[in-house]
């Protein structure tokens, strides 16, 4: 794999994203993060998960500029399969821990909420899903699960604003369920994950079912319309306008 690292210690698998400075979304890499996890889903030795990201950033998202040049039938070819990788997170069998190491924004925080458990770091580091600030909508998954993890009211504030919110802020909204510090992080989440290790793999995995298959049904009522109607607005000209501003470095 070029852009996810895997590694392991006992029973917990940790996914590492690196692609560049920002850890990039593109479809190579949900490529290799299907594959990852389709790997993990079937080691019978791995018992939790740990998805983090390297450097200052979980995820910036979409590589926007490298998104420009697709013609809409291949974005939407993309977006299916990320749609895929969010749900299928979602509802991965086995604990899925979100060790947020940086930045985590747009379809980087939808990879974030689909997992059961989002520790982040304090300080300069922002998550948002800030698709509104540049003329973009979300998925229907992405908004069910946020709806899932922080309520119908607090997902409005989220949406609409398209804020950056601190760590300290998204705890308080429910977006994370954990701050930690920078030396603390890994080993924090590291014992979140071997907690729910513990857990009777069973039990758990039919807890989770109870609690997250209506979500699931539910996004796939509207997945696909809302796919379709977000490429509209993407290859609208006042938000490619805006899209043609985003640079990564």
């Amino acid at each position: 794999m070029s852009f996810v690292i895997l590694s392991q210690s006992e029973e917990i698998a940790t996914v590492t994203l690196q692609r560049g400075k920002v850890n990039a979304l593109n479809e190579p890499t949900v490529d290799e993060l299907t594959e990852a996890f389709q790997n993990l889903e079937k080691d019978r030795k791995v018992e939790s998960v740990v998805l983090t990201g390297s450097g200052k950033f979980f995820s910036f998202g979409f590589d926007v500029p490298e998104f420009l040049g697709y013609a809409k039938k291949d974005f939407i070819r993309y977006l299916e399969k990320f749609a895929n990788l969010y749900t299928y997170v979602f509802q991965f069998p086995k604990p899925v821990v979100a060790s947020l190491n940086g930045h985590t924004i747009a379809g980087g925080c939808m990879l974030a909420i689909a997992c059961d458990y989002r520790l982040m770091v304090s300080g300069k580091p922002k998550i948002s899903l800030n698709e509104i600030t540049f003329g973009s909508s979300v998925f229907a998954g992405s908004a069910e699960i946020l709806r899932f993890c922080v309520g119908a009211r607090n997902a409005q504030a989220i949406l609409y604003s398209g804020a950056m919110y601190s760590a300290e802020e998204a705890f308080d909204l429910g977006l994370v369920d954990q701050v930690a510090s920078e030396d603390l992080l890994v080993e924090d989440a590291t014992g979140v994950a071997r907690e729910l290790a513990l857990r009777n793999g069973p039990a758990f995995r039919s807890i989770k079912n109870l609690l997250r298959r209506p979500v699931v049904e539910e996004i796939m009522k509207s997945e696909k319309d809302s796919l379709i109607e977000m490429v509209d607005i993407w290859y609208s000209e006042p938000t490619r306008k805006n899209l043609r501003k985003i640079k990564i470095y």
